[in-house]
């Protein structure tokens, strides 16, 4: 609905993800960039931008995080993303960090996807207290083609 807040990667501003532009492992790309797959975005627009691991490094993990969210009431916190996860060593996990813990705690995860196209998901989030959400990203080898990407972050109003 119109209450969801959209990070499509078109432009760099996401106001959800504060740290866009700082992180190393992630690349804002299209899939006319020359750097292997995915060659579109999830609609199959080959100009239209999203984010995927860089393939500068031998082997790499790349965190986004969100800024901090307050505690789920009464809304429930759904963020709905498109995701790619190359067949071989992609990894793509979300994961939740809690105000008063040190650690993030996995609550999805997909690796080794046997086709090479893009996939949805939705998660939804209760938390009592306020947290931030991370969206990791792994490729254990740059082998031709190995990626993992994703587009399309929508938050709802819980969040």
């Amino acid at each position: 609905g119109t209450s969801w807040n959209n990070c499509d990667f078109e432009t760099n501003l996401c106001e959800v993800l504060p740290k866009l532009n700082l992180q190393p492992g992630w690349i804002r790309r299209n899939g006319q960039s020359g750097m292997g797959p995915p060659y579109s975005d999830h609609n199959g627009n080959e100009s239209a931008y999203f984010l995927s691991l860089s393939s500068e490094m031998q082997s790499s993990s790349a965190a986004l995080r969100t800024n901090v969210f307050l505690p789920t009431d009464e809304h429930l916190c759904q963020i709905r993303f498109h995701y790619w996860v190359s067949q071989m060593s992609g990894t793509f996990m979300v994961g939740l960090q809690k105000h008063s813990e040190d650690t993030v705690t996995n609550i999805w995860q997909v690796s080794g996807e046997l086709r090479n196209q893009w996939n949805v998901n939705t998660i939804t989030i209760n938390s009592t207290e306020k947290y931030e959400v991370v969206f990791l990203g792994m490729v254990e080898t740059k082998r031709q083609g190995e990626s993992v990407a994703i587009d399309d972050i929508t938050f709802s109003e819980g969040c």
